[in-house]
């Protein structure tokens, strides 16, 4: 690799990150670890990285020990891992500080990994982006020996979204009428078109997201995997977003994609739903009630943004309203988000947190009030849960039954519950 090049592309990249205006993502990271930022493409990985690079500089940090390189640059094509000692080498001979590295889109360069590992075993700070959730499987994370922490970039959250849009929220906003009916339009956009930070500012927004879905399928899905049958991997996202809110099989979704004429088996459909969640497209939840067969069989399936999940729909608020929910708690909780299923449903249940939540887009009828206050109850006295919890799109209350108390919230209030 010519060093001559890498030293213009460090010094060149020093002098822009740090005038780049960014949007404040609420990630909390120590000083003192190395990260792996992996998510959904255009997430905003890149782009917390200029945020910790800011962030550190104006801690002081000399901007001259900052060493930050895309591997998606088109001057880096044939970079191999044995390329990787050139870039300490341009560094130190353009000044003899120890580099805090970032590397930016590191997939795309197999093997390393171990380069990665060598670095914070000298003791090197590290900042890894990746694009592809395969990065942390169990084969990587053994290698990289627990050295780094890794942090799941999702899409703006509601707050972020809003500061995205310059809309901020004063003391006791929540009060002001002018300001609620502020959050309130600008929510019909996050809800619609999502949280890709690109989106903001498309003109065409669902234009913009299709040209994205499509190159997550034929890029990180359909090449990468090498993939066969493009189109049973189209039914199957097709499926997954007719089937968001119910709980269904691999098998069950085989026989549907194969109903669309693209006969496809089990195991390839098996095949295909990790390659969908490995490229943070859809989010699998596991039902915690099932035994351990059925929780890993019978899952519901969300997406990671409500803007990839709208492209399939047609009058689909009620999926979209569970789909944003589910998206959120995800980037909340983690792991810790499950839905409960044992003669009664509750769309989640957070273990961790002792809480159960139902999405229910309206519960004006008094029908679909009881059923989903039932719902919250039986499930609370078999879980002995206190948080109960019926997310609505409009509706607000504080309802009294059976010696507990449901939360009644509106969308846009829970979303700014963080």
């Amino acid at each position: 690799m010519d060093i001559e090049l890498l030293k213009r592309i460090i010094i060149t990249n020093r002098q822009r990150i740090k005038e780049i205006p960014v949007t404040h993502r609420n990630y909390q990271l120590d000083d003192n670890m190395n990260y792996v930022f992996t998510g959904i493409r255009q997430s905003g990985k890149t782009y917390l990285m200029y945020q910790r690079i800011q962030e550190i500089l104006k801690h002081g940090v000399d901007i001259n020990s900052i060493v930050y390189v895309n591997f998606d640059d088109e001057r880096l094509i044939g970079f191999s891992a044995a390329d990787f000692d050139a870039i300490l080498q341009a560094h130190y001979q353009l000044n003899e500080q120890k580099p805090i590295l970032f590397l930016d889109e590191i997939q795309n360069i197999p093997s390393w990994e171990k380069f990665a590992r060598r670095m914070a075993n000298e003791k090197y700070r590290v900042y890894i982006t990746g694009s592809n959730a395969k990065m942390l499987s169990s084969e990587f994370a053994t290698v990289l020996g627990g050295r780094y922490q890794t942090v799941n970039i999702y899409p703006y959250s509601f707050c972020e979204f809003l500061a995205a849009n310059k809309y901020s929220l004063g003391e006791n906003w929540q009060y002001d009428d002018e300001t609620v009916n502020g959050v309130r339009r600008l929510l019909s956009s996050y809800f619609y078109n999502g949280g890709f930070p690109e989106c903001l500012v498309a003109a065409q927004k669902r234009e913009w997201l299709s040209t994205l879905f499509k190159k997550m399928l034929l890029g990180d899905i359909v090449a990468r995997y090498k993939v066969k049958n493009v189109n049973a991997m189209s039914f199957l996202v097709k499926k997954l977003s007719e089937s968001v809110k119910q709980p269904i099989s691999c098998t069950k979704l085989a026989q549907l994609v194969s109903s669309l004429g693209e006969k496809v088996q089990v195991n390839t459909l098996i095949d295909y739903l990790r390659f969908l969640e490995e490229s943070w497209i859809v989010i699998p939840i596991k039902n915690f009630a099932s035994r351990f067969v059925e929780r890993e069989g019978l899952k519901k399936y969300y997406f990671c943004d409500n803007g990839i999940l709208n492209l399939f729909l047609l009058d689909g608020n009620t999926s979209l309203l569970e789909n944003i929910v589910a998206a959120n708690l995800k980037r909340r909780y983690g792991d810790d988000v499950y839905f409960y299923r044992k003669n009664v449903e509750v769309d989640f249940y957070l273990p961790l947190r002792s809480e159960l939540i139902q999405v229910s887009y309206s519960i004006n009828d008094e029908e679909t009030k009881r059923r989903e206050m039932d719902a919250l109850l039986k499930t609370a006295d078999f879980l002995e849960n206190n948080s109960l919890t019926i997310i609505t799109m409009n509706e607000e209350d504080v309802i009294e039954k059976k010696g507990k108390q449901i939360k009644v919230l509106p969308l846009w209030k829970w979303l700014l519950a963080e």
